[in-house]
């Protein structure tokens, strides 16, 4: 058996310093350095801005063991460092045993021969990744693009460094996130120990499943260090396989063939179980006078995945969709960032959080997006358990890379480390090169593009093509092809496919590939576009918002909350957010009351927004098969895109999600002087039900009722109802009227839509008294709400933390609406909880109304 003993007790200093103060391990420098209140906090006011000498320094931690006796009697001792930010030299007992330079790497040294009785020594400098990847570029000649490396708030002028360092690119900057150049070890450092036999990786490969069975190889990789019979004996549930060889010492991949009749299937969120099997490999290696014994467990659940991409008959382009045992999955979620600019601040409770709230949210897809970080284990394991899926981009992004051959071989490792480490998760359903590379550069094209190409005469950017292929045509797939050949690799998001020619490169009017469309936001397009630029797989696209109140006042004081402060724009870091964020509301809302209006207004702006892209998404199933919004999270409190803030505060987008991305979804387009009503399912099955249409003026007045018997459509969307606008509302004032359709099926389940016929700033809402029926249950809050009239974007403050099963919704008079508090407990659900006091607000309350809507309410 092996010995493992972490190595957790550190102390830290600025290399040119003489005092040595604790550290944190796992940890970074700039946390080290706030826990021992050297820095302010990094996220208050503009303290960012005065924090970047932390990264032109080199840092240096430093630690004391012993191993016991036990360790010291196996044959074979091994350091691990499972991660290093960045580049680092690491010591024991003054012997360097390590030269690291990719944070994205493990770090494995055998020490057999350095390793003491007693005492040892364990030192690491950490190089300034800054003054390392200088000398790089002034040797390069050239600058490489990297579009979101904040080199000029780093005191860098021009000169950005961050695509030679194999670290998290968001570190030096994003247009959401600060730019927090770190060091240090930022995941375990353990002492391993063993003699004879150690495995040292277990693959569940799956090669094919089925509901009937579920033919795998168990591909176990062991170190031997014994020349003879080695048994191995692989163990799930009530099944057992064995397996021996005779090996000489070595390293060796054994392969045992399994085969599992009637298997249970791990399916995504809403088709069934994420069931998990769990595999125990023991190896024995015998020898005279002994044997050795090593084991490991690992979790998977088993399914067939496949990608999709088949050419229409009817010559409308291609497919693009994940097919999960078989069924057709329309995917439903968001893009994933870290959850942190200092990752280690980041807990496995945070992660659940997250996942929980996707869950919650009907999800059934999160892409990891590749300015990050390679997520921990544990956040994998949430996404297995949660039956969520995942798109797993390798992490580039928005820039151009060398093609050097260390760097190819350090990416190389990167990519064989991080995929042996994750290729055991059900929930990672694709591997994806980069983040926006292809269409950024557009090789093929010379009128698209991010403008990039200008910069460089013809012969340099061939070259920087050919470096490019090298890392995302040829490094990457290979490695996907040989370590987990049972999920597909795409090269870049988006692309169309590998064609060789300026048909290649996404773009918003491809029918093949996948698409970000970014018109909204960016060229201040409509949101009415959002139901024109469709793809067959949306994997970006989004709308700003600032959080609320709460987490607005935790970087900023009362006397700088304007949009226009110095911390206020500090806190916006795309350059023309708050603009856009203004301008889209003079367009859509009326004007805010008050600042915390103003913050209100934003996110329900947004919310409307990506409410209008989801289901315009959704509607055309199956032309189009995702929709994953940019962005889920933030690392930092922020004016950005997500749904959820920094502090797990969810938006009025993450309530709207839910909504949006329900197994079943009633939702009406408006197309010429017609109103189309669909029915969208997720569900395997149809089901009988009745639709009704009621029109309600905005007094709360009922004007009109009609009904049909519909079908919910199996695993699809239908258009269940076309009506003349005209006819619909027989001559009642668009302004003053609201549409509801509620579908109710024969086991009784009721799916209930509003449509209005104009933009907010043209409905003409009455002041409405929000009746409250408040009770406080032992185990939660739980609340009834009605209006006397029709009341807009509802929204439900409380006095403890917590969230809603519903908020930001709309009030129909005749209509009470139910809701209960809920709070994340670090448990497996969310549990029902006490809001303490409540704040009921509508859009009334928050919008500027002429002198006659004041005397008329």
């Amino acid at each position: 058996m092996s010995h493992t003993m972490f190595i957790d007790s550190w102390s830290f200093k600025a290399t040119k310093d003489e005092t040595w103060m604790p550290a944190q391990v796992p940890g970074c420098v700039h946390t080290d350095l706030l826990k021992q209140g050297r820095i302010p906090d990094p996220f208050y006011g503009t303290n960012e801005h005065d924090l970047q000498w932390i990264d032109k320094i080199d840092w240096e931690y430093k630690s004391s063991f012993e191993a016991s006796e036990a360790f010291m009697k196996e044959e074979i001792k091994e350091l691990h460092f499972h991660g290093l930010d960045t580049y680092a030299n690491v010591y024991l007992n003054d012997q360097l045993i390590v030269e690291a330079d990719n944070m994205f790497r493990i770090w494995r040294v055998d020490v057999s021969d350095k390793l003491k009785d007693g005492k040892n020594e364990l030192k690491i400098v950490f190089r300034s990744p800054i003054q390392e990847d200088l000398p790089k570029l002034r040797a390069l000649g050239y600058r490489l693009p990297a579009s979101n490396d904040q080199s000029v708030l780093g005191g860098l002028g021009e000169d950005q460094v961050s695509i030679f360092a194999r670290k998290a690119p968001y570190h030096y900057g994003w247009d959401w996130g600060p730019r927090f150049v770190t060091s240090g070890i930022w995941r375990p450092v353990e002492l391993v120990a063993w003699s004879g036999v150690l495995i040292r990786d277990v693959y569940i490969d799956q090669l094919h499943v089925t509901n009937e069975e579920a033919k795998l190889i168990a591909r176990v990789q062991l170190d031997s260090t014994v020349t003879g019979k080695h048994a191995l004996q692989l163990t799930t549930e009530d099944m057992r396989w064995n397996l021996q060889a005779e090996l000489q010492p070595g390293t060796h991949e054994l392969s045992m063939p399994i085969v599992i009749d009637n298997p249970k299937l791990w399916w995504s969120r809403g088709l069934g179980d994420a069931h998990r099997y769990t595999f125990t490999v023991e190896a024995v290696a015998e020898q005279e006078g002994g044997s050795y014994t090593s084991l490991m467990q690992v979790k998977t659940g088993l399914r067939s995945v496949k990608l999709i991409r088949e050419r229409d008959a009817v010559g409308t382009g291609a497919s693009f969709y994940f097919e999960l045992n078989g069924v057709p999955v329309f995917a439903k979620g968001a893009n994933h960032i870290p959850n942190d600019s200092f990752i280690t601040e980041v807990t496995e409770e945070r992660y659940r959080a997250e996942v929980l709230a996707a869950a919650e949210a009907n999800m059934n897809m999160l892409r990891v997006w590749g300015g990050g970080i390679y997520e921990p284990n544990v956040f994998y394991d949430l996404c297995d358990e949660y039956g969520i899926m995942v798109w797993q981009d390798f992490m580039f992004a928005c820039s151009m890379y060398p093609g050097d051959e260390h760097f190819l071989q350090n990416v190389k490792q990167e990519a064989i480390d991080n995929v042996k480490r994750l290729r055991n998760h059900p929930s990672i359903v694709l591997w994806c090169g980069n983040n926006e590379i292809d269409s950024a550069w557009a090789h093929y094209d010379e009128d698209a593009g991010w403008g990039w190409k200008k910069a460089f005469s013809a012969e340099l950017r061939e070259k920087l093509w050919s470096d490019y292929e090298k890392i995302f045509h040829e490094l990457l797939p290979s490695v996907i092809s040989e370590l987990h050949a049972s999920v597909e690799y795409w090269p870049s998001s988006p692309i169309v496919s590998l064609t060789g020619n300026k048909e290649q490169h996404g773009n918003p009017d491809t029918n093949e590939g996948d698409m970000h469309y970014w018109g909204v936001w960016h060229n201040v397009e409509p949101f009415e576009n959002y139901q024109i630029k469709l793809g067959r797989f949306m994997s970006e696209y989004g709308f700003q918002s600032f959080p609320e109140y709460r987490t607005i006042r935790s970087f900023a004081e009362e006397d700088e909350l304007d949009i226009s402060s110095t911390v206020m724009k500090a806190h916006q870091k795309n350059g023309d957010g708050n603009r856009l964020i203004k301008q889209y509301m003079d367009i859509y809302m009326n004007q805010p009351a008050s600042f915390k209006s103003f913050l209100y207004l934003s996110q329900v702006l947004q919310a409307d927004a990506m409410k209008m892209a989801i289901e315009a998404h959704r509607r055309k199933m199956p032309y189009c098969m995702g929709s994953l919004y940019w962005q889920m999270n933030d690392c930092w409190p922020v004016a950005s895109w997500s749904g959820i803030d920094y502090y797990g505060r969810w938006k009025a987008l993450h309530y709207y999600a839910k909504r949006s991305f329900a197994p079943l979804l009633i939702s009406a387009q408006e197309e010429h002087d017609q109103l189309h009503v669909y029915i969208v399912s997720d569900r395997l099955a149809p089901s009988k039900g009745v639709l009704w249409l009621e029109l309600f003026n905005t007094s709360g007045k009922l004007i009109r009722t009609t009904s049909k018997e519909a079908i919910s459509p199996a695993n699809s969307s239908q258009l269940s109802e076309s009506i003349s606008i005209a006819t619909l509302l027989d001559g009642q004032r668009k302004e003053e009227v609201v549409l509801v359709v509620t579908w109710i099926g024969e086991d009784g389940e009721r799916v209930s839509y509003e449509h209005y016929f104009v933009k907010n700033q043209q409905l003409e809402l009455k002041k409405p008294t929000i009746v409250v029926k408040e009770e406080h249950a032992e185990e939660g809050t739980v609340i009834t709400l009605s209006s006397d009239v029709v009341a807009k974007q509802v929204v439900l403050i409380a006095e403890h933390e917590g969230m809603w099963s519903d908020n930001y919704f709309d009030l129909i008079p005749g209509k009470p609406h139910t809701v209960t508090f809920m709070r994340y407990d670090g448990s497996a659900q969310y549990r029902h909880a006490q809001a303490g006091s409540i704040t009921v607000q509508s859009m009334f309350e928050h919008v500027v109304h002429s002198s006659a809507a004041i005397a008329d309410a």
